[in-house]
């Protein structure tokens, strides 16, 4: 009787299953461990909701805003204080407050995403060369990022509006143009760290090539400090954002927007002081959302960082 012949299996192809299992299962038990941890903290779970809220406002201004953000719903020339009809009070155009805050954060939504992802496009790609192939290519690569870094974020942006005419989209563009430095100094120390991990070690003895070991390797081993980077520069460019609109260089009208309307509002803050506050509180709170969220994400990727 003859003794059944069993499939010869390659030993690399044994291997190539492995370490497939092995990284599929790394990359589910750090969500679940990330995910786990971030539940426990309380400042980080307020931070989340705080986010989900202003997404949530900002994607259904028109059914949550009573009136447009333009729209005259009294004579004008009089500043109303708040009432139940007017839960901010009425400016100087007779334009309702609430409302107003309500469809400026669509413009600080945004402002805050849009710019970051531009920031990340060629930010990551520099980082991934510079860290990966050394030498004089990230001599080349970093020098030119330093000196950029060199100059004030705010100061850089203020030139390229400058250039630029004022417009949400180009505060976009210009928060999108002087954070590239920092994505590239981010991700180029992260992948520094990761490519000398013994598991790269043995991913080179494999030989794969170079694009694919970047790309299914080393970079999702250097998520967790991009996500915590870009989570906690959404604050800082809502920040800008408001900063140069106050300065009149950022948003126009009609378009609402928080630092417009603190500039428009400044002088009457003794008449009527709920006219600046709402848009300044609306300001403090989605940054401290957005930063409360970030050291959340950051304790809970890395919990050495924790204070």
């Amino acid at each position: 009787m003859a003794e059944p012949q069993g499939t010869l299996v390659e030993p690399a192809a044994v291997v190539q299953d492995l370490r497939v299992a092995a990284s599929t299962y790394r990359a589910r038990s750090l969500v679940r461990i990330t995910l786990r941890r971030l539940a426990r903290s309380y400042s980080a779970l307020w931070g989340l909701f705080m986010v989900c809220a202003l997404i949530f406002i900002a994607v259904f201004a028109d059914a949550i805003a009573p009136y447009g953000s333009a729209e005259i719903v009294s004579g004008g020339g009089s500043l109303t204080q708040p009432s139940w009809q007017h839960p901010m009070g009425i400016d100087l155009l007779g334009r309702d407050v609430f409302s107003r805050v309500i469809y400026s954060s669509r413009v600080a939504i945004y402002v805050g995403i849009v710019s970051i992802i531009l920031s990340l496009l060629p930010g990551i790609p520099l980082g991934i060369v510079a860290g990966f192939y050394g030498g004089r290519i990230d001599k080349a690569i970093m020098t030119v990022m330093d000196i950029i870094l060199a100059f004030p974020i705010f100061l850089l942006a203020i030139v390229v509006m400058v250039i630029l005419e004022p417009s949400t989209t180009n505060v976009v563009i210009a928060l999108g143009i002087v954070r590239i430095p920092i994505y590239a100094r981010v991700v180029r120390g992260s992948v520094l760290s990761v490519k000398e991990n013994e598991y790269i070690e043995a991913v080179r003895a494999l030989a794969l090539g170079p694009l694919r070991m970047l790309f299914r390797h080393i970079l999702p081993n250097c998520m967790a400090p991009i996500i915590v980077t870009s989570t906690l520069s959404v604050a800082t460019s809502i920040l800008i954002e408001s900063s140069l609109s106050f300065l009149g260089l950022g948003t126009q009208p009609p378009t609402p927007s928080w630092g417009w309307d603190l500039k428009a509002n400044l002088v009457f803050i003794d008449m009527n002081p709920w006219i600046v506050i709402s848009p300044g509180l609306a300001i403090f709170l989605t940054t401290l959302a957005f930063n409360m969220l970030g050291d959340g994400l950051r304790d809970a990727l890395d919990p050495r960082l924790k204070r």
